[in-house]
């Protein structure tokens, strides 16, 4: 079965971060086993998690990239960008609110991955909410949480 992973971070996330997320995404798939990669489109974050899984790809061919639609391609038709495999839209998602639909599709996320990266450290942030949330689950033998500190 082929284990995967999620990204999560804060939209404002320096490019300062990427030589460290690259060197997560590496360790994940040569390290770990990881070869699919889940990642959100809604910040500068989420744009170098799927940066760096695109440059690993180049060296890792097998790996997939998914993009994360927590809005209904009915609603918000959304064309698969340059470099990703596959979009998922997790099921049940048509009964969140609108408002909630973020939070909610990255929960779903986080409770079925095998990894998560996470780049969260302001407190009372969805990220960092998430973050914490996914190392109460690692508490309890679920998902493996990975956080970038600089």
């Amino acid at each position: 079965m082929k284990k995967t992973c999620f990204f999560i971070g804060h939209r404002d996330a320096p490019d300062t971060i990427y030589p460290a997320l690259l060197a997560e995404v590496e360790h994940h798939i040569t390290e770990l086993g990881v070869g699919e990669f889940i990642v959100g489109h809604y910040g500068r974050f989420d744009r170098l998690a799927a940066r760096a899984v695109k440059e690993s790809k180049a060296r890792h061919p097998e790996v997939e990239l998914t993009l994360l639609l927590p809005y209904h391609p009915a609603k918000k038709p959304v064309q698969k960008p340059e470099g990703f495999d596959s979009l998922f839209y997790p099921p049940g998602m048509e009964k969140v609110p609108y408002r909630a639909a973020i939070v909610a599709a990255n929960r779903y996320v986080v409770d079925h991955v095998d990894y998560l990266i996470a780049y969260a450290w302001q407190l009372g942030s969805n990220a960092y909410k998430l973050q914490e949330y996914a190392k109460k689950l690692e508490n309890d033998g679920g998902v493996k949480v990975s956080s970038i500190v600089l």
